[in-house]
């Protein structure tokens, strides 16, 4: 997967090009990788006449530019939250909320750990939830049959989607976990922290894992007692069985920024080459069908959510796509 660098190398004669000319994105670490091969090949095409700005700050960060208008697009690895949906109609801004790949949330050990290489959602828990904080600090103490080792615990930030989705699937309450681990928003650090011990578990979004499988593994997930683990790939998304830690993941367009050409023009390039894009990141795209609502969405005007202002856990491709998009 390439992580591409925007900036120099791309500006293809940005410094000729104005603030009207400049496509401004921020939000998810998740989302990042697909937006930003979406924003190169863009910028290529349109021969620097328009630049693509991609910056991230999670998803709960993105939003509070988004609703402030500071931002044309703003990158999400969750829906939009009832909050957040208040805090723009207060401001006065719509949004075109548009999925545009799905996700496999990505549970990551070292690759020297040998004894699990397969988690229930009851031991992801006991590891996760609040109550563990201070108390939980050795494998053994979730599972008597894994090593007397310290448990070391890397994750998004609490401004990161990832992070509020997580913690819905596994402890059953978005942003209920415990506070005493390694925090960051910079998924390379989770990755490093992961690699470097035996001890170590964390959590991100399928990308980065693909990106980095020579210094990690993925670890399968058991949906049910009694049932196998299953490891996290596009087949797996694809055909419902990764459960219940895949998800959608999104953009949101700012309705008043879709009214400037170089905004619509790159929301219709992102959807016209999202299956392309979004396999090349290693994330698994939507079917044809989703890509052409995004732009019915975009011609339409159609603004709202799915969602209303909530997670759905454990929804697959198929009841994604029978959602109706509400004011």
């Amino acid at each position: 997967m390439r992580f591409r660098m925007l900036g120099l190398a791309l500006a293809l004669g940005a410094t000729a090009v104005t603030a009207a000319q400049t496509v401004r994105i921020d939000g998810s670490s998740t989302v990042y990788p697909v937006a930003e091969a979406v924003a190169e090949e863009f910028q290529k095409a349109k021969r620097g006449r328009i630049r693509v700005t991609v910056g991230i700050s999670g998803t709960g960060g993105g939003f509070k530019k988004f609703c402030r208008g500071e931002i044309d697009i703003t990158n999400a690895s969750r829906p939009i939250t009832r909050k957040e949906m208040d805090d723009c109609r207060a401001a006065g801004i719509r949004y075109l909320e548009m999925p545009v790949a799905f996700d496999a949330l990505t549970v990551v050990i070292n690759p020297r750990n040998m004894w699990a290489r397969n988690l229930t959602i009851a031991e992801l828990k006991a590891m996760w939830e609040p109550a563990a904080q201070g108390k939980i600090t050795n494998w053994r103490q979730v599972n008597p049959k894994w090593p007397d080792a310290p448990l070391k615990l890397f994750g998004p930030g609490a401004d990161s989607g990832t992070f509020e989705y997580f913690t819905e699937a596994v402890t059953g309450t978005s942003k209920a976990s415990r506070g005493d681990f390694t925090a960051s928003e910079d998924d390379n650090v989770l990755v490093q922290g992961v690699s470097r011990d035996v001890n170590a578990l964390g959590y991100f979004g399928f990308a980065y894992y693909i990106e980095n499988r020579d210094k990690l593994l993925a670890a399968a997930v058991v949906p049910r007692a009694g049932k196998p683990g299953v490891a996290p790939s596009l087949e797996t998304v694809m055909n419902g069985t990764y459960q219940p830690l895949a998800r959608p993941v999104f953009i949101y367009v700012s309705a008043r920024a879709a009214q400037k050409q170089e905004v619509r023009e790159f929301v219709e390039f992102f959807n016209r080459n999202a299956d392309k894009l979004v396999k090349e990141v290693k994330y698994i795209p939507l079917p044809a069908s989703a890509y052409a609502y995004n732009l019915d969405t975009l011609a339409k005007m159609r603004a709202g959510t799915k969602f209303g202002g909530e997670n759905k856990v454990g929804l697959t491709i198929e009841e994604l796509m029978k959602l109706e998009t509400r004011p």
